[in-house]
């Protein structure tokens, strides 16, 4: 589904008149996020997106994922298995599902590691912890509180950045920007190029004015490490670059309790 040309203009008529009801979609998002989650019997890093569409999360997910087993852990991704028929919880096998059942996403992770597919994301983090999983790795999920997550990774679409910076509908925000970020996740910019060697936004393009503002609401970063080594990650027919935005850190990723270390 391609998005409404508005989006991406913060002027636009049909914008302002469909701001009221974004700002009834966006406080309702901000109630359905500050509702307690219940606690994994794992570590959880979820990764997510401030907008609605497509940003990059797939492929960040598997740049995690990779870098975690590297690093001698136990990978799962979860996922609400989009574009599928199955509410699980279940193990998604790449050879045996469909993408009418699974989605295709769930069968790309699938395809390289321990993915569960589950509706019920606590029913999904219970079976992976069965399954001998060490730490969960959420794809999406961000605005769903039902799931405590101990890091949380917002991936901003390095061109389209915030759009109008409206919320569904008048924009592509789902819920309004800066409350989202209370929470201080991380922040990354993706980037539909082939290369890691992406240029910087030009001056005044949705991106350049978004990213600022999320490495100051964020106030957590991906080190410089993770942004020297990042790498186009090929995801259904594409490839994007994952590049975290350097944001100021405070204190250690995890909270609330002792996690393994994480390779970044």
């Amino acid at each position: 589904m391609r998005a409404p040309g508005f989006w991406s203009d913060p002027q636009s008529l049909a914008g302002r008149l469909l701001s009221p009801l974004g700002a009834a979609v966006g406080a309702l998002t901000l109630r359905r996020m500050a509702k307690p989650g219940l606690r994994a019997p794992l570590p959880v890093v979820c990764v997510g997106n401030p907008t609605v569409g497509g940003s990059g999360k797939t492929p960040a997910t598997r740049m995690v994922m990779r870098r975690l087993a590297d690093g001698g852990h136990r990978p799962a991704v979860l996922t609400r298995g989009y574009g599928g028929s199955l509410k699980g919880p279940v193990v998604v096998d790449a050879a045996g599902h469909s993408a009418a059942e699974a989605g295709d996403e769930a069968l790309l992770h699938a395809a390289s590691g321990l993915t569960v597919l589950a509706h019920d994301r606590p029913a999904g983090a219970a079976l992976a912890a069965a399954r001998g999983a060490t730490i969960i790795v959420m794809d999406d999920g961000f605005q769903n509180p039902s799931l405590v997550k101990d890091l949380s990774i917002l991936v901003v679409d390095g061109a389209a950045g915030l759009g109008n910076g409206r919320v569904l509908p008048a924009g592509p925000l789902r819920a309004p920007f800066a409350p989202q970020m209370a929470s201080r996740p991380a922040a990354a910019r993706s980037s539909a190029r082939a290369s890691p060697r992406t240029p910087p936004s030009p001056p005044g393009s949705p991106a350049a004015t978004c990213l600022p503002s999320a490495a100051s609401a964020g106030r957590r970063n991906l080190s410089r490490r993770w942004e020297r080594q990042a790498r186009a990650m090929p995801c259904c027919g594409r490839s994007r670059t994952i590049t975290p935005i350097p944001t100021p850190m405070r204190g250690n990723c995890w909270t609330k309790r002792r996690a393994p270390a994480l390779p970044w």
